[in-house]
């Protein structure tokens, strides 16, 4: 159904901006189009309206694959406005939208997003609430989680099983909301109803179960806490249900929902959440989601991090999927361990904007080593670390391009891991170090930040500058190279080394290993230094590179002793 409206102002301020948008793009970076910067650009149809509160009511039916509801947006007016944006995928319908329960409103869909006309001009400091009506049938997601969309299967007992997956592709595929990453509901209820004979496992805590007059269940879950909307998920299926408890700071409730058939192994299996919840606590803070519980939902596909609702999929096997780059990885469940640290590094701190996607995971694969850390021991965690450097492209930059929903490479999972473990080495005070990640985690605790607020946290905390280091490996696809050039004349070596690196004016400190010598550490920058010593060989110099993640050039010459000097 297509409205008209007339375009205001307002609206031309919109288009400025979406045209600013398309305009120098880096030289590494790929054309975008206005699709993309709807759907990416907080623009002032977005800005002049704070979400507070969701309220989703959606009917699911597997036998269709169609939902049909509705979503309440409770929001706050910031700037005085009579148009605004929401979103929500062109193949799904929009029967109605209301204001404040009064008269239909008109609207206008370009892409993916919806312009809703108000009926007068909205002040400022104002709560408002604004109703969509939908119905249709959502995109199947075709290789999930990463790429979005519904799942439509059957357990082996030939029940339905249903699922959804949306991070990246954005939460409205299904539903209709304020789909970018900055504004976060202060809270949500999430009403899923379905067929006779299925449940549904939500985000939250379970308020209520009602059976409706056609014989179709509807459930309640209510989410306490501030949530992304890629988060909200369903789990409809026919599940089998039991819990523990994790007693750390605070009491946190354990809830697991698994295949009836898979009951057993999944209570030895999940054995590993205690002592998992232990060592983020120890290294993030508490759990930040007390309050709505910790729940994992076994799911058909590998998993996803859905806050208090984490998606289960890896087959109850150490690894991913039975498979890991070290040894100590087959030692515990990778997506138990990954998209639990979610929970505080995406979830609950979480990146305004996808071009900062790996806030959520340089700091989420960085758990997985601090896990092994705390139950194997530093040396077992390096090498872990430094076993992913063989899964590193270094073909594209780690931070994406910001206003147009483009994260970074996927090397923000095993590259921010290793950038994350140097720049440990470079700071080389590991109680600083461990009181910055919690510190982190607890100052953006349930907000949404860019990549540069964490940066210059780092900064403040530790009275030093460290933005050369974070530009360096977030905005350059190759890491920095150390230039060694060793001479070996007579009985005298001498060493000049250098950084080469895209970041005008780079240093940063290193540890030069001398076979038979302790460390010594060396601050190069991008200019040639020159030190001298005696009693060494060319080939005793290097680097403990399982502290670093740099590209190391080292040349080796032996000089005549009647060459002078230069």
């Amino acid at each position: 159904m297509k409205h008209t409206l007339a375009v205001p102002t307002t609206f031309l301020v919109l288009a400025s901006c979406l045209l600013m948008a398309q305009t120098g793009p880096t030289p590494a970076s790929p054309l975008f189009s206005r699709a993309d910067s709807l759907r990416g650009m907080l623009t002032p149809l977005r800005s002049c309206y704070d979400v507070r509160y969701y309220h989703l009511d959606v009917r699911v039916d597997p036998a269709t694959e169609s939902i049909s509801g509705s979503n309440t947006v409770c929001f706050t007016v910031l700037a005085p406005m009579n148009l605004m944006q929401i979103d929500l995928f062109r193949n799904m319908e929009i029967t109605g939208i209301t204001l404040d329960g009064g008269a239909p409103l008109s609207y206008s869909r370009e892409f993916d997003a919806v312009f809703v006309q108000m009926p007068e001009m909205l002040t400022p400091n104002t709560n408002r609430e604004m109703t969509v009506f939908y119905s249709g049938k959502p995109i199947v997601a075709k290789a999930p989680p990463w790429e979005g969309g519904f799942t439509w299967k059957r357990d082996s007992a030939g029940n339905p099983w249903v699922v959804v997956t949306c991070q990246g592709t954005g939460a409205s595929l299904w539903w209709p909301n304020k789909d970018h990453q900055s504004d976060k509901p202060d809270s949500m209820l999430i009403s899923v109803t379905v067929p006779p004979g299925l449940e549904d496992v939500s985000n939250g805590r379970l308020r209520a179960v009602k059976k409706l007059g056609d014989g179709w269940t509807r459930f309640d879950w209510f989410v306490s806490s501030p949530m992304n909307n890629y988060s909200v998920t369903v789990n409809i299926g026919t599940y089998a249900h039991f819990g523990d408890t994790f007693v750390g700071a605070d009491t946190v409730t354990l809830d697991y929902y698994v295949l009836p058939v898979n009951l057993e192994k999944a209570r030895r299996h999940f054995q590993q959440v205690k002592p998992m919840m232990a060592a983020f606590e120890k290294y993030f803070g508490p759990y930040p989601f007390r309050r709505d519980g910790y729940k994992l939902i076994e799911c058909p596909h590998t998993g996803m991090e859905h806050q208090s609702a984490v998606a289960y999929g890896n087959r109850y096997l150490g690894g991913y999927r039975g498979r890991a780059s070290s040894e100590v990885g087959l030692k515990f469940d990778f997506i138990i361990v990954h998209e639990s640290a979610h929970e505080w590094w995406g979830n609950s701190v979480t990146a305004s904007d996808a071009a900062d996607m790996w806030v959520h995971e340089s700091f989420g694969a960085y758990a997985e080593a601090l896990f092994v850390e705390d139950l194997y021991g530093r040396s077992e965690s390096l090498r872990y670390i430094n076993a992913k450097k063989e899964n590193v492209a270094n073909m594209q930059p780690i931070l994406g391009v910001p206003n147009v929903n483009h994260p970074g490479s996927g090397d923000m999972y095993d590259k921010g891991q290793l950038i994350l473990n140097t720049f440990r080495t470079v700071l080389d005070n590991d109680s600083l170090w461990f009181s910055l990640l919690k510190g982190i985690a607890e100052t953006f605790r349930y907000k949404a930040i860019d990549g540069s607020d964490i940066v210059r946290y780092v900064n403040r905390m530790t009275g030093k500058e460290y933005t050369s280091f974070f530009e360096q490996y977030l905005r350059y696809p190759k890491p920095p190279r150390l230039e060694l050039m060793v001479a070996k004349k007579g009985d005298s070596v001498s060493v000049r080394y250098r950084w080469k690196a895209d970041v005008q004016n780079f240093q940063m400190p290193v540890r030069l290993s001398i076979a038979g010598r302790l460390p010594q550490l060396i601050t190069p920058t991008t200019s040639w230094q020159t030190m001298r010593m005696a009693g060494v060989r060319p080939g005793d110099f290097g680097i403990a590179e399982d502290l670093y993640y740099i590209d190391l050039k080292v040349n080796w010459v032996y000089l005549d002793p009647a060459l002078p000097d230069r």
